[in-house]
């Protein structure tokens, strides 16, 4: 069966440039043909970026697409354009909000009462360098959202992963974990505060959260992965004016986020992946991993500590 025409063009021709180092930017495309007629796929901040291309590319692939977005009027814009691009698609919105327990809860709550499988779940959603703020549950806001929101997230709909398999978990990490370090002592960033340390910290989080949920699914039949999408021009940069000027500057050497979805998409799709677990992709391969993201010690701490602040046993 074979992939949407209409989408196989749009790639086609949106991945084209007079520029070499444009193509060089772009980095890979996903060549699988899979389809997901009958499958389930739920993902994180899917309104903008990467999250609605990748929403895009598999509701073509025939999945049911279920986006979960904080701002639920910017969810519903995106999902109509996407049935614009392709009339086919079935494409729906819910309410999520990451930075608030409650909000998650609620959402898996419903989700379960009113969804019977769950074929793929990517925790896509994000924030980047932005000042210092909490969650409502008084949570550092980098590693509030970008970890400890879908720590929980997976933690409420693990058994419906799990009866659902085969499935796939995806966590949209990045190439900033290298420069991450998990400091339990000041976890929050109570004692002193860097935006750009508290990303990579978050980043280096989701390398290690996938790791040991992979570890900890062994044989379940649902594997988790984490992605390093590349360095995307999207609108993840908006609380660093420094970083929106360089991005714009540079944008030539840039993915778009077309182009940043497609190892988002290669590790939900792929058929050769279909029993590769906690292992680390970028441009639709295997990517290196820091030493601090391969700690086992380090993994199983930040589990321990997720679950303790999250008031969750998570065995």
């Amino acid at each position: 069966m074979r992939l949407g025409f209409e989408l196989w063009l749009y790639r086609d021709v949106t991945s084209r440039s007079v520029f070499p180092n444009r193509r060089y930017a772009a980095g890979a495309v996903c060549k699988s043909t899979a389809r997901l007629d009958g499958k389930t796929v739920l993902i994180t901040g899917a309104n903008t970026g990467i999250g609605k291309e990748t929403a895009l590319d598999l509701a073509v692939r025939g999945a049911r697409v279920i986006m979960a977005c904080r701002n639920v009027e910017k969810g519903e814009e995106a999902a109509a354009s996407i049935r614009a691009a392709y009339s086919e698609a079935k494409v729906e919105v819910r309410e999520l909000d990451l930075a608030d327990t409650c909000s998650i809860r609620a959402f898996a709550q419903k989700f379960l009462r009113e969804v019977n499988h769950l074929h793929i779940l990517i925790n896509n959603a994000g924030v980047m360098m932005c000042p210092y703020t909490k969650t409502v549950d008084g949570f550092e806001m980098h590693i509030g959202v970008n970890h400890l929101g879908h720590f929980l997230l997976t933690y409420l709909l693990i058994g419906l992963l799990r009866r659902s398999a085969p499935a796939r978990v995806l966590v949209v990490s990045s190439l900033a974990h290298n420069f991450g370090w998990i400091r339990f002592h000041d976890l929050h960033s109570q004692g002193s505060y860097n935006s750009g340390l508290a990303y990579c910290q978050s980043k280096l989080a989701n390398v290690l959260f996938a790791r040991e949920l992979a570890r900890r699914l062994k044989g379940t039949n649902v594997t988790v992965n984490s992605v390093h999408p590349g360095t995307v021009n999207s609108d993840l940069t908006r609380h660093s004016t420094l970083m929106m000027i360089l991005f714009t500057v540079f944008s030539v050497f840039l993915k778009t986020p077309l182009e940043g979805a497609q190892t988002s998409v290669y590790c939900a799709v792929a058929e050769e992946l279909h029993s590769v677990s906690g292992k680390h992709f970028s441009d639709c391969a295997p990517a290196f991993v820091a030493p601090q993201g391969r700690s086992e010690e380090t993994a199983s701490k930040l589990w321990d500590v997720s679950c303790e602040l999250l008031g969750i046993d998570w065995d």
